[in-house]
C-alpha cells in the first residue's frame, strides 16, 4: 500500500536531483547541450531532460484523465525553460498527490493511454514509473556529462 505522503517524499528527492543536474548543465555552452552521442535513445542533454520531464507530465496527465502530448522539443532550447518546464511539472504532480487519496493511489482503474488505449493501471506505480524513470535518464544524462568532461556526482536518491 503506497501513501501519498510516501510518493511525496520519492517525488521531492527524484527532484531535488534532477535539479541539482540541471544546475550542473547550466553552465554548459549550446554546443555542449546540443552535441549528439550515438548509442542513447535522446542523444542529447536537453532533449533527455525533455523527454525525462515530459514523461511525468505526460504519465500523471494519464493518471488525472488528460492526454498531455502537446509539448515541443523545440520549445525548451536552454536549461532555463528546462528548469521552468521542470517547476511546472513538479507542482503539478505535487499537487495531484497531495489531494489524492490513499484508496485513490491504491486502487486500479481505467485509464486511457497514448493510440487511445485503455488499459487497467494503479495511480501510484504510474507514479513510481516516472520516479524511477527520472533516475534512468539522470544516469545517462550524468554519462553524457562525463564524455563532455564535465563530471557531476551526488545524483544517487538521496538517503538523508
Amino acid at each position: 500500500m503506497y501513501t501519498t505522503e510516501t510518493l511525496q517524499d520519492l517525488h521531492t528527492r527524484g527532484h531535488n536531483t534532477l535539479q541539482k543536474l540541471l544546475e550542473h548543465c547550466d553552465k554548459f555552452n549550446s554546443e555542449e547541450l546540443n552535441r549528439e552521442f550515438e548509442g542513447f535513445g535522446y542523444p542529447n542533454i536537453l532533449q533527455q531532460f525533455h523527454h525525462t520531464i515530459g514523461a511525468e507530465e505526460y504519465w500523471i496527465g494519464v493518471v488525472e484523465g488528460l492526454m498531455k502530448v502537446d509539448d515541443n522539443a523545440s520549445d525548451f532550447t536552454t536549461i532555463e525553460s528546462l528548469k521552468n518546464y521542470r517547476e511546472q511539472v513538479f507542482t503539478t504532480t505535487e499537487n495531484y498527490l497531495k489531494n489524492a487519496s490513499t484508496e485513490e493511489l491504491n486502487t486500479e482503474r481505467k485509464m486511457i493511454t497514448w493510440g487511445n488505449n485503455e488499459r487497467n493501471l494503479i495511480p501510484a506505480r504510474v507514479f513510481l514509473r516516472t520516479f524511477t524513470h527520472i533516475y534512468q535518464h539522470q544516469g545517462q544524462i550524468v554519462t553524457l556529462c562525463r564524455l563532455l568532461g564535465r563530471p557531476i556526482s551526488g545524483t544517487d536518491f538521496p538517503i538523508l
